[in-house]
């Protein structure tokens, strides 16, 4: 494993950069609190592991080159997040509530948001590519066991997204104890955050396959 801190320093700055991920994160955390937040985190970091293991069995190769699967993929992920878009700027004003008392969340509304991190992150076909022509450069080709190199780097991949994930689970926090002093900044948020995550459905259903 050669050039780790290249690898980790290309996951930092595609973390930082603005999307889906991100917005869903912060929106979650300001609108339903940290546990919310949280469960949408694991379901996104389920989604990257599956995206590794995918990349690591080849399935990715197949995938770009096959552009009639990647197109379908591609317009079923630019649908979702038109429709979580549209869906969270179309949701009732949730009551502003008190960060420091946050009540306990059913299971069902926990695994519900856990279910919107893994559809976010797994109906991007760009997410899977990504993982697929990253890794590899990382992995030395006289490695007699490949595999295991590749799946430490998904690992750390996984990982660091983890740790990017709590951090915006707590901007996010920031965030929702700004919100709750005025009823139009948790309209504007709700309705901003929505029209977000429409903008970056259009954009995956518009820009065409990845060269």
């Amino acid at each position: 494993m050669e050039h780790t801190g290249l690898f980790i320093g290309a996951l930092v700055t595609v973390y930082l950069l603005p999307g889906p991920d991100m917005l869903l994160i912060l929106q979650t955390a300001g609108t339903q609190g940290r546990r919310a937040a949280l469960a949408v985190a694991a379901g996104l970091a389920l989604a990257r592991c599956i995206h590794v293991t995918l990349a690591g069995l080849g399935l990715a190769a197949l995938l770009h080159n096959s552009p009639q699967t990647f197109e379908g993929l591609r317009l079923v992920g630019a649908a979702y997040l038109v429709w979580l878009g549209l869906h969270i700027a179309r949701s009732p004003l949730p009551c502003a509530q008190d960060p420091a008392r946050e009540p306990p969340m059913p299971a069902h509304s926990l695994a519900a948001a856990a279910l919107r991190g893994l559809l976010t992150n797994l109906t991007n076909p760009k997410a899977l590519l990504f993982c697929s022509m990253l890794l590899p450069q990382f992995v030395s080709v006289d490695a007699t066991d490949p595999a295991g190199p590749f799946f430490r780097l998904g690992a750390v991949l996984v990982g660091i997204g983890l740790l990017f994930d709590g951090l915006y689970v707590f901007a996010g926090i920031v965030i929702g104890h700004w919100l709750r002093r005025s009823v139009l900044r948790r309209r504007m948020q709700q309705w901003g955050f929505g029209a977000l995550l429409v903008g970056f459905g259009l954009r995956l259903a518009l820009v065409g396959r990845m060269d």
